[in-house]
């Protein structure tokens, strides 16, 4: 655990034993500092300390030089360490210091450059790298993103979370339905970053209007979005993904006059479908899903790939009913005889009070028959 007391530590990378010398006289008061002598050491060093809050860092190194851990850095995976304050010791060579400057320097000094002016550059970089962490925090932690009014994808989890939990205690289920539009990138390229967050607007007015007041739409990742149905069958969230994918394929969205191409490919999740545990999980599988049937080719849905159901294992009413909506009636008539006896006492009351003329007695007979002919065929 870090000392709040200790002061914050400097990684100092010169080749030079003098110039390394000279900025630690300079620091030394105020900071706490650790020294290299080549870049391969220093990414060492960045990797296994962490309490490392910035870097001073000579463009010319040896093994590997200022440029090169500079590029190291701003690619790892870890935040930690490609958000890190890089304090580039420039020289003479322009070419150099504007490939530095590309490749996320944070600023410059000079070899002569004094302790005041020194101590005054630390300052500031450190300030900043603190704000912008900050910032980070604070947006994580909101439950709306400010542009679009959906919820962050860290509140769709919480949300998400929340409804595998109830519905694990009362025996129902939660669906994730992951969505984007096919080609994004080349709707960028080709008619602009405007041109796409207007799409955006207008898929999300789409989705807010079509889904339910338990759902929980929010963002996913990118332009992607995420909706989270508590107590949806899979099937269910199939069709509506359909249903959407249609309805924004005949679109008729033109820019500057020029009607543009464009699809939909969504992905479907289901808990306890597909036996994933958390809330996390759920929501990845429909991304991954999504990923695939954008890889796929695009403009097409992919939800859960479960085998039929067996014949000892029937379906809850609910789900049997999406099922039926969805068009997979087939799944559903070995099960006839247990969702039959599930409805019987539906359909009793229904003749009592309606006087539907039903022949209660004759139903309930095909029922029993239909039961019996599943026990004997299990027992063969």
């Amino acid at each position: 655990m870090e000392n709040p007391t200790q002061l914050p530590r400097i990684l100092i990378v010169d080749g030079s034993r003098i110039v390394r010398a000279m900025i630690v006289k300079h620091i030394r008061d105020s900071y706490d500092f650790r020294e290299e002598s080549d870049g391969e050491a220093a990414w060492q060093a960045l990797v296994l300390d962490q309490s490392i809050r910035l870097v001073i860092c000579s463009l010319s190194l040896p093994v590997l030089d200022g440029d090169g851990l500079l590029v190291r850095v701003r690619s790892s995976r870890l935040p930690r360490i490609a958000q890190m304050p890089m304090l580039m010791i420039s020289g003479d060579n322009d070419e150099v210091l504007a490939r530095a400057k590309t490749h996320g320097a944070s600023d410059f000094i000079s070899r002569g450059t004094g302790g005041a002016e020194l101590l005054g550059r630390i300052e500031s970089l450190l300030k900043l790298s603190e704000a912008q962490n900050q910032l980070k925090e604070n947006l994580e932690q909101h439950v709306q993103n400010p542009e679009t009014g959906l919820f962050t994808r860290k509140y769709v989890e919480l949300q998400a979370a929340q409804a595998m939990s109830h519905a694990m205690r009362h025996n129902s289920e939660v669906s994730a339905i992951v969505m984007g539009f096919d080609n994004v990138g080349a709707i960028r390229e080709e008619h602009g970053a405007d041109v796409l967050k207007l799409l955006q607007q207008r898929f999300i007015a789409m989705l807010v209007s079509k889904v339910r007041k338990e759902d929980s739409l929010g963002h996913f990742a990118g332009s992607q979005l995420v909706v989270i149905s508590p107590g949806t069958p899979y099937p269910a969230c199939e069709s509506f993904g359909n249903r959407l994918r249609d309805a924004i394929r005949v679109s008729n969205i033109a820019v500057h006059g020029q009607r543009l191409n464009l699809s939909v490919s969504v992905g479907v999740s289901n808990s306890p479908v597909d036996g994933v545990s958390s809330a996390g999980a759920l929501i990845e599988l429909a991304g991954s899903r999504l990923k695939v049937a954008q890889q796929s080719g695009g403009n097409r849905v992919i939800a859960c790939n479960v085998q039929p159901l067996t014949a000892t294992v029937a379906p809850r009413l609910e789900h049997a009913i999406a099922l039926i909506k969805s068009g997979h009636e087939s799944e559903v008539v070995p099960h006839l005889a247990a969702l039959g006896s599930q409805v019987l006492p539906l359909l009793k009351v229904l003749e009592r009070e309606l006087k539907l003329d039903l022949p209660m007695a004759d139903i309930e007979k095909c029922l029993l028959d239909l039961a019996q002919k599943g026990k004997d065929a299990g027992q063969d």
